[in-house]
C-alpha cells in the first residue's frame, strides 16, 4: 500500500490509533499544566510556561473521505482549552511536500485556529539526525513526540531519546512490525535497524530469531525493542498491538515510552479501554478487527495470555 492510497480512506484501525494518542495527549496536557501552573506561582512568573506536541510523520491532515487524522483531532482537542490555547507548541512534519502542504491548508481552514496563541509550525523534511536541530523552538519544553512512521527508516533510539530525556516528555511510537520483521534478515537495510535497536541488541537478535517460530519472533523483537527503550532512560514502555483484518497476523505495535509512573499509569487505562477484548477482567491490549465480524473463531484461535507475557512494565 503507497502512501496515497493509505489516506484515501480512514481505517478503524487508524481511527483507534488517533483516538488513544488524542486521549493521552488531553490527558498528559492536563497533569503538564497543572505542575506548569504551580512553577509559576513559585517562580512568580508573569509569563506562561510552555508545552508541546511534535509529529513527524504528519501526513496531509485529513483523509480523501474527509476524516481528521491526527494532527487536526489534537489541535481541535486544544483549541476548546484555554489553557491549552494559551500554552500549546506543535510542530509538525513530513518529508511529502504534497502533505504538508495539505495539513497546512487544512489547519488554516480550522475554525478558531487563529485563537492558538503559537501557530502550528509545518516543516517539510526527512527525519534523520538532522531534523532534531529543528527541535529548537521547543527545547527544554514537556513534549508529547508522536512518531508514525511508514516502516523504519528514520527511527531510531537517538531520535526518540533527544525528546524523551527532558522532564514532562513522553513518547507515542507505532512500530510497524512486518516492515521491521523483514528487516531484520535484510543486510540492504541494516543500518536502519540497527539504529533502531541498538547495534550490538540487533546483532543478538537476528542470531536468537533464527531459532524461533513467528508467535515468539513477533515476542522477541518487541521485548528487545522494549528492553532498549528503558535502557535509553524510557523507564516505563507499554505495547498496543494491532492486527490485520482477519486476525490472524499482527500489523503494528503502537508503543507508548515514559519517565513517569503516572503517565503509564494513565495510558495503560486508555489502552485498556481501548482493547478489543477481555478475559477473566483483563484488556487484551491489542485491537483486533476480527473480533467483530468472528469473535468465536477468535476466541478459540489465540494464544492465550499473549499481551501479558509482552507488556513492558
Amino acid at each position: 500500500m503507497n502512501n496515497s492510497s493509505f489516506f484515501d480512506e480512514q481505517k478503524e484501525q487508524s481511527l483507534v490509533k488517533a483516538r488513544i494518542v488524542e486521549k493521552y495527549f488531553w490527558a498528559w496536557a492536563k497533569v503538564i499544566i497543572g505542575v506548569l501552573k504551580r512553577q509559576e506561582q513559585q517562580q512568580r512568573l508573569s509569563k506562561k510556561l510552555k508545552l508541546a506536541y511534535i509529529d513527524l510523520f504528519a501526513g496531509p491532515g485529513r483523509y480523501q473521505d474527509g476524516s481528521e487524522s491526527t494532527p487536526l483531532r489534537v489541535l481541535e482537542t486544544a483549541i476548546k482549552e484555554t489553557d491549552l490555547r494559551e500554552r500549546l507548541i506543535t510542530l509538525f512534519n513530513d518529508v511529502d511536500t504534497n502533505n504538508t502542504q495539505s495539513l497546512e491548508n487544512s489547519i488554516n481552514s480550522m475554525p478558531d485556529v487563529n485563537q492558538l496563541k503559537n501557530k502550528p509550525i509545518v516543516i517539510n523534511q526527512e527525519v534523520g539526525e538532522e531534523i532534531v536541530q529543528r527541535f529548537e523552538p521547543v527545547r527544554g519544553v514537556p513534549t508529547l513526540f508522536f512518531v508514525d512512521p511508514w516502516g523504519y527508516k528514520g527511527l531510531s533510539l537517538q531520535l526518540i531519546n533527544s525528546v524523551v530525556k527532558n522532564w514532562g516528555c513522553d513518547c507515542i511510537f507505532f512500530f510497524n512490525y512486518n516492515r521491521i520483521n523483514m528487516g531484520l534478515g535484510n543486510d540492504a537495510v541494516k543500518n536502519h535497524i540497527n539504529a533502531l535497536f541498538g547495534e550490538e541488541r540487533a546483532s543478538e537478535l537476528r542470531e536468537k530469531l533464527q531459532l524461533l517460530n513467528p508467535a515468539n519472533k513477533e515476542i522477541a523483537i518487541v521485548e528487545e525493542i522494549c528492553e532498549a527503550l528503558k535502557e535509553m532512560g524510557g523507564e516505563y514502555v507499554l505495547p498496543f498491538r494491532f492486527r490485520h483484518e482477519n486476525g490472524n497476523r499482527t500489523s503494528h505495535h503502537l508503543i507508548f515510552v515514559s519517565k513517569h509512573v503516572r503517565g503509564y499509569e494513565i495510558m495503560k487505562e486508555i489502552m485498556a479501554k481501548e482493547s478489543s477484548t477481555t478475559e477473566q477482567g483483563v484488556p487484551s491490549f491489542e485491537y483486533n478487527p476480527a473480533t467483530k465480524f468472528q469473535p468465536l473463531l477468535f476466541e478459540l484461535s489465540r494464544p492465550v495470555h499473549w499481551m501479558n507475557s509482552q507488556i513492558c512494565y
